[in-house]
């Protein structure tokens, strides 16, 4: 019995370098650069950086507002976490300093999701923070 090779599929390009790559993307869709400003709106202080460079793009500016009103409000809750756990007995503070590192992991938490969001075309909305981002 003569065995058939199997077919090459049609999303793999013929041997022999006759490759062509795909055409640039039609202009007004997210490039690169809106792809960059993006994740830096939600990298804490870097949000600065689209918020003065892309001045002109609505939706990157949404997002380094938002950013920067997630990351405030990051730093407002683990300064008062601090001074909470500075005036406590050492024996509670001991027991309650994973708290500290449960503020951080949330935050990652948010940011993660927020870049993951925003990389989609989508917004994520933290409720509180968002809408004091809006009144910027």
């Amino acid at each position: 019995m003569s065995q058939i090779p199997p077919a090459v599929p049609p999303s793999m390009p013929p041997p022999g370098g006759t490759y062509q790559p795909p055409p640039p993307p039609p202009p007004g869709t997210a490039g690169g650069d809106r792809t960059l400003m993006v994740i830096l709106a939600y990298l804490g202080i870097l949000a600065l950086i689209p918020l003065l460079v892309k001045k002109d793009d609505r939706e990157v500016q949404w997002h380094a507002k938002n950013g920067l009103a997630i990351f405030v409000g990051y730093i407002i809750v683990a300064i008062a976490w601090w001074i909470i756990n500075y005036f406590m007995p050492a024996s509670i503070g001991c027991a309650l300093s994973f708290v500290g590192c449960a503020i951080w992991l949330a935050y990652l938490v948010i940011i993660i999701m927020a870049i993951m969001k925003a990389l989609k075309g989508e917004r994520l909305r933290v409720p509180g923070v968002s809408d004091f981002a809006d009144r910027m």
